[in-house]
């Protein structure tokens, strides 16, 4: 890989499933885009064949209700991005064109590890352009109640430090700081599933999320135990899928972030208003070039996820 330069995929991947809230099957085929193309979704499968253009930005957020969603219902919007994105972020995935066929991206197990080997089989390509970045200036915070998102200013890197805090002694109370790299994502988050609470399924039913949530994609929390026969896969997995859902919201800067990342309690919309305020004043952040690249490495492709009936609280 060049040093600094910026990064696309060698080759098509194409990837299916359904979506863990409409519980539609979709179709995902993300293509190597060119130079400064950023991400870019081609939603396609819209009435009378129309197919609408939406830049992966904070500007294109229309909801943040359990999960993120850009574009508008009316006219062509793409849900549940956060997973996909997390996986482009954390190898430093530049360019992309993401084709989706439906109004949701495939939730497969739960977590970004599936998108993680799409990329990975096929492999990164370094482009000629230099990598370019978003670097924070300034701090800037959001705050709902207890809970709080942060951005703070840092010479290089970009870390992250998340906590949770649920009231149940299934969770609890957990912390992780990582500095982001494609080795620490690949073996600190990126396998990390979404979760949620048997006893919100009735209420999610009637709003219409988590239709396509099952056992085979969701750590599910009964009362007193985690319903899914194999267990967790990290014993703080609850707090790593929440690292692995703010770099995927957090992607929506449109570059990279250099900068420090903290969260309490937070969540979509805290990921999203922290964007927000950063770019709300020009002199929070400067566009600069020329950090390091970080590794990248391989592995292999995995296909999409028949979902059986099943619907928790997803978080």
């Amino acid at each position: 890989m060049k040093a600094n330069g910026q990064t696309t995929l060698r080759d098509t991947v194409t990837l299916t499933g359904n979506g863990v809230h409409s519980g539609k099957p979709v179709r995902l085929t993300i293509h190597p885009a060119d130079v400064n193309h950023g991400i870019v979704f081609l939603r396609t499968g819209l009435a009378n064949g129309r197919e609408r253009l939406i830049e992966a930005r904070h500007i294109a957020v229309s909801a943040t209700e359990l999960c993120t969603v850009i574009g508008e219902s009316d006219s062509g919007a793409v849900a549940t991005i956060e997973h996909l994105m997390s996986a482009l972020a954390g190898l430093g995935i530049d360019n992309a064109l993401i084709e989706v066929d439906g109004p949701e991206i495939p939730i497969l197990d739960g977590s970004a590890a599936l998108f993680v080997e799409a990329f990975d089989r096929v492999g990164l390509a370094s482009q000629s352009a230099a990598r370019r970045y978003v670097k924070v200036l300034r701090p800037v915070r959001v705050q709902q109640g207890k809970a709080f998102a942060e951005l703070r200013p840092r010479d290089k890197g970009f870390r992250l430090d998340v906590e949770i805090d649920f009231d149940t002694p299934l969770i609890g109370r957990q912390r992780k700081i990582v500095d982001l790299s494609a080795t620490v994502y690949r073996r600190e988050i990126a396998n990390a599933r979404t979760f949620g609470f048997m006893r919100d399924v009735e209420r999610l039913w009637k709003a219409g999320f988590a239709l396509g949530a099952s056992l085979e994609n969701t750590v599910a929390l009964g009362e007193d135990r985690i319903l899914n026969e194999e267990g967790l896969r990290h014993p703080d997995e609850f707090v790593r899928h929440k690292l692995l859902d703010a770099i995927g919201d957090l992607a929506l800067s449109g570059l990279p972030l250099i900068g420090a990342y903290h969260s309490y309690c937070g969540g979509h919309r805290l990921n999203f208003m922290v964007l927000d305020a950063l770019f709300a004043d020009r002199a929070n952040y400067a566009i600069v070039e020329g950090e390091a690249r970080r590794e990248q490495g391989h592995a292999e492709i995995a296909g999409g996820i028949a979902v059986p009936a099943f619907a928790p609280d997803i978080h």
